[in-house]
């Protein structure tokens, strides 16, 4: 937990001190006295000044904050005549939108110094990778397969999954995908969130080659006699037309994941893969047929009191059949208790080299707002990790003209989604709060010091645009009230501003409050 306060600490704290430091700049350059220069809010931890402004870093921190001589338009008339040089409210009209704007305009920066550092040094991001895909799925019939890559959007490369939920004026034509060491081209006709939504529905949660056979032993599962496919799932092999036997490779020693397992190459066992009339079989069906099972069936521990254990599933049982179907995978008891209708269901394990049948009655809790079937169990399965890819350095001049181009596709891309988000066509609970900013942030810096970096570019141009909203107490309001004033050749009345700013403040606790539920209903 400490670990991952201090990553969120690194990953906002950049965010929060560009953005007031572009309202201190121009501030000074404009000849205005700041007070207050803040990271975070609430009781200081540390401060001490300098000159006529206090520094200080305070104990929340969600955000910042510089407190200006003279920024109250309320209380203008206070002000002495010989201080009024060097307060906000006195400053003309295109004085105090450069101050203001200076916040917004500071994330945009660093959002291009960042992607320039990042093109200039050469990025390390993962690969989107497609999940099992069956045959009736959407994407499996516009050509998509199970592993396939995505790389390329309508010829532009992917960075991140939200190049495709908003490329282009909400339309696809193309993706290109990498499969099996191929590059192919696929059509593709539809709206980037409605095809990212596709994407969702398959999580690249590609299993292991990993099997047990009715006795608990494991192996290593390859279309090879010679060697392991570590890095190959049971859904790629399947893709492979040619092969007409698989080898079972007897495990040696621990499982570790993340290394290439030790097996007995003496002691291989073969699974023919075609049946007596030539036909190839889907390789879990020739797997199960043989008595072997992949290893994600195995249970690795049950819930106390829960429906599993109170029927007698322990650990290291195996899972064969939901009401008298054949599983293939613990995905597909997943899905499957979630169609049963009946109350009570039949599961058929494996349990110290017995067959057993039970029935059992699913406990159901509502999970992010619907309604899931549990029993209670956990897998043993074992996962493929996302792969990293090194793109190169991209040169100081291409660096230069893609950081630019990038932030700005970046910031056109992110006004599109508030866009989408306010029209209803985005739900409102894809809104994430701080818990969300602090998971991704964790996640990615555990993934890669580029996809970190990345994300806060993405993150400071969120920032910067949402600050830049016509919401009275953000920095658009403040520019909405500027140009009120143009428009009016003269200042918002006092009741007018008060109302406004109440009505601001209303909404964006609103806007916190809705963020912070979505957090909680997905974390809790």
């Amino acid at each position: 937990m400490l670990e991952k306060i201090a990553i969120f600490i690194i990953f906002l704290g950049p965010l929060v001190f560009f953005h007031e430091l572009g309202h201190f700049v121009f501030a000074r350059l404009f000849g205005v006295r700041v007070e207050v220069f803040s990271i975070g809010f609430g009781p200081k931890i540390f401060k001490f000044k300098k000159g006529f402004t206090e520094y200080a870093i305070s104990i929340i921190p969600l955000g910042g904050y510089v407190k200006m001589f003279g920024d109250d338009p309320l209380s203008k008339n206070s002000i002495p005549e010989e201080d009024r040089k060097h307060s906000f409210t006195f400053k003309s009209k295109w004085a105090r939108f450069w101050i203001v704007f200076g916040g917004p305009l500071a994330n945009f920066i660093l959002a291009y110094v960042i992607f320039f550092a990042l093109f200039m040094s050469g990025e390390k991001i993962p690969e989107i990778k497609l999940g099992v895909i069956q045959e009736n799925a959407e994407l499996y019939q516009m050509g998509f397969r199970s592993g396939d890559i995505l790389y390329k959007v309508n010829n532009k490369e992917i960075y991140n999954p939200s190049d495709i939920v908003l490329e282009g004026n909400n339309s696809l034509k193309t993706i290109s995908i990498k499969r099996n060491g191929q590059t192919l081209q696929l059509p593709v006709s539809m709206s980037g969130e409605i095809f990212f939504q596709a994407v969702l529905k398959h999580p690249p949660l590609l299993r292991k080659p990993v099997v047990i056979n009715e006795k608990g032993k494991a192996f290593v599962a390859s279309l090879k006699g010679d060697k392991t496919e570590w890095k190959t799932s049971f859904a790629e092999m399947d893709l492979f037309e040619n092969h007409t036997k698989l080898y079972l490779h007897p495990l040696l020693g621990e499982l570790d994941v993340n290394i290439e397992p030790r097996v007995d190459s003496n002691k291989i066992e073969t699974i023919k893969l075609v049946n007596e009339s030539s036909q190839k079989l889907p390789i879990l069906k020739a797997l199960t047929t043989n008595g072997f099972r992949p290893i994600d069936l195995l249970v690795k521990k049950v819930n106390e009191n829960s429906p599993a254990e109170k029927a007698g599933i322990k650990a290291n049982d195996i899972i064969l059949s939901l009401d008298n179907i054949d599983i293939f995978s613990f995905e597909d008891l997943r899905k499957a208790l979630q169609n049963i209708e009946q109350k009570t269901v039949s599961i058929k394990i494996l349990s110290d080299g017995v067959i057993k049948s039970i029935s059992l009655t699913p406990e159901v809790k509502e999970m992010s707002g619907k309604k899931v079937k549990l029993i209670g169990v956990y897998s043993s399965g074992i996962y493929q990790e996302l792969n990293l890819v090194n793109t190169g350095s991209k040169g100081i001049v291409n660096s230069t003209l893609l950081s630019f181009t990038r932030t700005w596709d970046t910031i056109t891309k992110t006004i599109e989604g508030f866009f989408k988000l306010i029209l209803g066509k985005v739900s409102i609970k894809s809104i994430g709060g701080p818990l969300a900013i602090g998971k991704v942030a964790s996640d990615s810096f555990h993934m890669s010091l580029s996809y970190f970096f990345q994300l806060m570019a993405l993150i400071s141009v969120n920032l910067g645009v949402i600050n830049l909203f016509p919401i009275p107490v953000l920095d658009g309001g403040h520019i909405m009230f500027i140009f009120f004033e143009i428009i009016n050749r003269g200042p918002v009345s006092r009741r007018k501003m008060e109302i406004a700013q109440q009505v601001g403040l209303s909404f964006l606790l609103m806007l916190m409050v809705g963020a912070i539920f979505n957090d909680f209903s997905r974390f809790f």
